[in-house]
């Protein structure tokens, strides 16, 4: 079997990340997935105001330890950022990579095992100020109340045009090729439109008299699992979801969707086995008394 845990949307909460690591201590999966989120605010540390060695000082050393600790049982880990997270934390992120504590697989496809892993870090437009993580969706469409890729804060500027002109329809084509995905595992941080992991709390709100979509996710994503049906897709991003839809789960075709995204102080851990995810369960774990 080939047992694996998801996380998604820690922001940085040092008893969620004990939780975690007692949890691979405990469990020894073969696989470990975070699905972004995992920083204090992108926001806050681009204007100067939030810690910004997190991941130097907190994380790296964590899954260090664990791997330690584990020896030859040390799980792979499949790390993506999210929008919440600065991308100019991504350079720390690739040195933990280089030395071993994770594999970051923002667009990259990492084989493992049988299967392969495909990363996936960006966001449709949101009302959030940090853009470093969203792109334009399938087109230059924006929904009332967000603001575009091209407007608010970047941690690290871009090329030329590639706010205006970048989509995640198009980085998805380019992301997955050709190829059958019959065993590709994709680890995103959006969930994908419609379904019951992009339900956000927004019932009877409206932007100038116009009433706001309660579902938040990425039509791209969505249009991409409907016609390129891999065997399972991990998301997060919109907390809520789960509590408001009693779902954290859902299927498109034949492909898995799982959500470990939570909306209160418990870890949402996700367990499932590659050979058979339709049987993933989701435990809210509480708390620990002490950090790891």
């Amino acid at each position: 079997m080939t047992r694996c845990l998801f996380v998604t949307d820690l922001h940085g909460a040092a008893t969620r990340y004990a939780a975690l690591f007692a949890a691979i201590r405990a469990e020894r999966p073969a696989a470990v997935f975070l699905g972004g989120d995992l920083l204090p605010s992108g926001l806050a540390a681009a204007v100067g105001a939030a810690d910004r060695g997190f991941v130097r000082e907190v994380l790296a050393p964590g899954f260090a330890r664990v791997r330690r600790d584990l020896g030859a049982a040390a799980p792979r880990v499949f790390l993506i950022l999210g929008n919440d997270d600065g991308r100019a934390e991504e350079e720390s992120v690739l040195e933990g990579a280089a030395a071993g504590a994770w594999e970051y697989a923002h667009g990259r496809r990492i084989p493992f095992g049988d299967w392969t892993v495909f990363g996936y870090a960006c966001v449709p437009p949101t009302p959030f100020a940090l853009k470093d993580w969203e792109r334009y969706d399938v087109s230059r469409h924006v929904d009332p109340g967000c603001t575009s890729p091209e407007e608010g804060w970047r941690t690290l500027p871009l090329p030329e045009g590639e706010a205006r002109n970048a989509t995640i329809r198009e980085d998805l084509e380019r992301l997955a090729g050709a190829g059958d995905l019959a065993r590709g595992v994709f680890l995103f941080h959006a969930p994908p439109y419609e379904t019951r992991l992009d339900r956000a709390a927004l019932d009877g709100k409206a932007v100038e008299h116009v009433p706001l979509d309660v579902h938040v996710g990425s039509i791209a994503i969505r249009r991409f699992l409907d016609a390129r049906q891999p065997l399972l897709s991990l998301h997060g991003h919109v907390h809520e979801s789960a509590r408001l839809t009693g779902e954290w789960r859902d299927r498109i075709g034949r492909t898995h969707c799982l959500s470990a995204a939570h909306d209160g102080a418990e870890l949402a851990l996700v367990r499932f086995d590659l050979e058979s995810p339709g049987q993933a369960t989701r435990a809210l774990i509480p708390p620990p008394d002490l950090p790891a």
